[in-house]
């Protein structure tokens, strides 16, 4: 049975990630060139967003008090009959540099919008200074396999659906539209980097050298931190390793461990991989079989926990939870009446009460306060009712049918993930800009069993490639280079986990396997597999 496997694209969610700086202005402006000295503005276009929502849009023509060149007419559609009568840009200054104010100045190709708008002021005697946020760089920095990172390049990248280009309105709406893709691609703390990275001035640790920096290879990767005597401070991964290391250096350092690594770290090494997730599956490996003094520890263990839901007499569901040995985890036949995966029950429970806040569940049934065994029109109503924060199925006040449908809402997006294929596969990763660093791993049923350097080494862990192709994104027909590309690539195998099933890797290959538009963009390719 499939449970919710597969998404035709990448949801976009309804707001930015929360990695992005927390107020924005995104800028676009048009020009009668391109010499910022020399040309003039002639339309703005800004969309407001604060806390990852959009709460304002503001557009204007501006008369340029020169002439409009006709190639210019021709590129923008704009016309000198739209600039008659429009305001200068000293009678809007005003409320633009209220919409600047305090607020991360965004633009595609900032230097110019950047070096338009401080020429424009300081015309009017103004002067406006601002580190902004190049949108052409962000790209650059978590989308390396890509070459080319115009607005242009982007809108077919994500096919954003665009009725004016080169008009300053339609072009700043493409950076919202491409960060919310991005906020549905990568995590919050991967663009909270890349934004700190772009926006602050590094200042380097004290024992590390500049030198150490210059080696560090703008690709997907993983790379760790050594003091001075060489001992592991920390491990981290990245599809810029160059941008996310930097970024260890951009911040206040108001965490105490990360003043500590700053402190300490005297040496930087790395393993570059293909993709973003040979990237995260070495991460995770690494962390385990390392230990690193600073990395948050990521530890095996010999049970999970989940949600168990059943109905009681009455007719309400109520939730438990059990614990689930690895061995068996994600495998029975009744997937559909368990939910989530937690590494305690602690963990479990703590998601618990927030899922109850957030659908208004009642604290009886879900366990978290204790009931007698009468029937709900017995029952006294829990305390959150009594402060309306349960519709009352504690007592009988709600329907089994009401309150079930939205024990059903909190729960699906903890539902777990059935292996979506017939059996065991091989995930080829493959660099886009360098197709010669290739990748290939053996996963079966979310169980990452082994990286592979040799393609004899298929055969040693008991697989053998199927004549016939498989899943979504396969080619009609094994490329005639297969093998020498499995015999060319990465000598530095990582770590393999063995064949018991570990959360973090589940994690890692649901986030890639289930979601088409990852697959697309890391260059992923599936290869079925069948015993020998």
């Amino acid at each position: 049975m499939q449970l919710n496997w597969l998404d035709e694209e990448t949801p976009t969610p309804a707001a930015l990630s929360a990695g992005f700086p927390e107020k924005m202005v995104l800028l676009d402006l048009e020009t009668t060139g391109g010499k910022a000295t020399h040309h003039r503005i002639i339309e703005i276009g800004l969309v407001i967003v604060e806390q990852g929502a959009v709460i304002e849009r503001w557009q204007s023509f501006i008369d340029p008090e020169t002439m409009l060149p006709p190639f210019i007419q021709k590129l923008t559609g704009i016309v000198p009959s739209n600039l008659r009568g429009a305001p200068l840009f000293s009678q809007v200054a005003d409320k633009l540099l209220a919409y600047l104010d305090g607020r991360t100045l965004v633009a595609h190709n900032a230097r110019f919008d950047y070096s338009f708008l401080k020429n424009e002021f300081e015309r009017i005697g103004v002067s406006y200074n601002a580190k902004p946020l190049c949108s052409v760089k962000f790209s650059r920095s978590l989308y390396p396999q890509f070459k080319r990172h115009g607005l242009d390049q982007i809108i077919q990248r994500f096919q954003l659906p665009i009725e004016n280009r080169h008009r300053a309105m339609d072009d700043a709406e493409m950076i919202q539209r491409f960060f919310l893709k991005s906020s549905a691609l990568f995590s919050e703390e991967e663009i909270s980097a890349t934004c700190a990275s772009l926006l602050k001035n590094p200042a380097l640790p004290p024992l590390l050298k500049a030198s150490a920096l210059k080696k560090l290879p703008a690709c997907a990767g993983v790379y760790y931190f050594y003091d001075a005597n060489g001992a592991l401070l920390y491990v981290g991964k990245s599809v810029n390793i160059r941008t996310r290391v930097m970024s260890h250096f951009s911040g206040d350092h108001s965490n105490p461990k990360d003043l500590q690594i700053n402190n300490k770290l005297a040496h930087i090494e790395f393993d570059k991989t293909p993709t973003d997730l040979g990237a995260q599956i070495r991460e995770s490996n690494q962390i385990k079989a390392l230990h690193p003094l600073y990395n948050r520890r990521l530890r095996k263990t010999k049970k999970l926990y989940q949600y168990r839901c059943d109905e009681d007499s009455n007719g309400y569901q109520r939730i438990a939870i059990e614990a689930v040995e690895l061995e068996t985890a994600n495998e029975s036949d009744s997937a559909e009446e368990r939910f989530g995966l937690f590494r305690s029950p602690r963990q479990a429970s703590k998601q618990i009460e927030k899922l109850a806040d957030h659908y208004f569940l009642c604290h009886k049934l879900l366990g978290l306060e204790s009931a007698t065994a009468a029937a709900p029109a017995n029952q006294k109503p829990c305390f959150r009712a009594q402060l309306k924060k349960c519709f009352g199925a504690c007592h009988g006040a709600e329907s089994p049918e009401n309150y079930n449908e939205r024990v059903s809402a909190a729960l699906k997006t903890y539902q777990l993930k059935m292996w979506p294929y017939p059996g065991p596969i091989l995930i080829e990763e493959r660099d886009m800009q360098d197709p010669e660093h290739a990748a290939f791993h053996v996963v079966h049923n979310w169980r990452y069993i082994a990286k592979l350097t040799l393609i004899e080494d298929l055969y040693d862990h008991g697989y053998q490639l199927a004549d016939a192709p498989m899943g979504m994104n396969l080619n009609k027909g094994l490329t005639e280079n297969l093998t020498e590309n499995l015999i060319k690539s990465d000598q530095q195998s990582a770590t393999p986990s063995d064949d018991r099933f570990d959360l973090d890797i589940y994690f890692i290959l649901v986030r890639f396997l289930v979601d088409a538009e990852k697959i697309k963009m890391n260059n992923l390719k599936i290869w079925p597999l069948i015993s020998c």
